[in-house]
């Protein structure tokens, strides 16, 4: 994140009363952060990211990316797990990271759907041309011509995210649905993913399915009404959470997060791995099997950066016996390769 001291440029925008969040209506990671900041119960607004602002956002938060959230005190910050941690801090009977292990458990199950589910989002929006025409033109904010330029863009993204081939879009939406029939299971035995009560994975979950899944023409036929629970808790009211309630203690969490865990022995894992080896050996692009197909992606930095979140995590925010712990559990879930410090 960067913020600017006083005196440099960057002065177009208000400081705000509440919070404001700079985003997309239709944008995963922004409806990321407006889950959380419902869970918050803080006061927040959604404003576009229009051209008046742009320049002086991308200079504060120093990414062109969405969202980016506008502080009380007036800084724009970006990237929504660290934003989550921060806003921790400031609603802690709220958090959605809890302490100790089980955050680890929480960090990593969110890592999946942060980094490896976005490539679903992506598939199912962009290699979909019955989405482009209403979504394109949202994004371009009624611009015919950059409305095209967009979905041009996101096929493209469908490339270097390795959803090209039918084999891997078929995949991507199978492992879609094994997630949503492993949501409704445990919907049935909890009120939220991990437990009583809410926490980062159910914010990046309701993300997807706000603003693509059940958004999204494409998906929507395909999913809404198989999933009508689902449906429900998304529709649900944030402030139906009074802030009581606990999660399932580590090791064991909930089926759901075991579900998880295990789906990205086979499908995260290798896919960071490789994105890690590319950037260390300079390449622009590696190549792994995933579902029985050789599969090019683009070697991305945020990738690496983000994986290293969570090694940070267990290696500088847990006491020596709880990094122990940890390390056990990770060889016996067998991520270690993947998150052993």
């Amino acid at each position: 994140m960067f913020i600017p001291r006083k005196g440099e440029p960057g002065n177009q925008i208000d400081r705000p009363g509440q919070y404001v969040v700079y985003g997309w209506g239709r944008s995963y990671f922004t409806h990321k952060l407006t889950a959380a900041l419902d869970y918050y119960e803080a006061r927040w607004e959604m404003r576009p990211k229009t051209s008046e602002v742009e320049q002086e956002l991308r200079l504060r938060s120093g990414t062109h990316q969405v969202p980016v959230l506008h502080t009380p005190e007036n800084w724009l910050i970006a990237d929504t797990t660290p934003l989550l941690r921060m806003l921790d801090a400031r609603f802690p009977d709220r958090a959605m990271f809890p302490d100790g292990p089980l955050g680890v458990l929480v960090h990593m199950v969110e890592e999946y759907f942060d980094e490896w589910i976005a490539r679903t989002t992506v598939h199912w929006r962009w290699n979909y041309p019955e989405n482009h025409e209403q979504l394109s033109l949202d994004a371009a904010y009624g611009d015919p011509e950059l409305a095209r330029s967009i979905a041009e863009w996101g096929v493209k993204v469908c490339r270097a995210t390795g959803v090209s081939s039918q084999r891997q879009q078929e995949a991507a939406e199978q492992e879609y649905r094994r997630i949503l029939d492993a949501v409704a299971a445990q919907l049935e035995q909890t009120p939220y993913l991990l437990g009583d009560r809410p926490c980062a994975v159910d914010c990046i979950v309701l993300a997807g399915l706000r603003a693509h899944f059940f958004h999204d023409p494409a998906p929507r036929e395909a999913l809404y009404d198989a999933y009508p629970a689902v449906v429900a808790w998304v529709e649900r009211d944030a402030a139906q959470w009074g802030g009581e309630g606990s999660l399932v203690p580590f090791p064991d969490s909930t089926a759901f997060a075991r579900f998880v865990l295990a789906e990205m022995v086979e499908t995260y894992q290798p896919y960071a791995l490789g994105n890690r080896r590319a950037l260390s050996d300079g390449d622009r692009a590696f190549v792994i099997n995933v579902y029985d197909e050789d599969v090019s992606y683009l070697a991305r930095p945020y990738i690496e950066q983000s994986r290293k979140m969570v090694v940070d995590h267990i290696a500088t925010g847990l006491t020596k016996a709880d990094q122990g712990r940890v390390r056990a559990w990770l060889g016996q879930v067998n991520l270690a390769p993947a998150f052993a410090p």
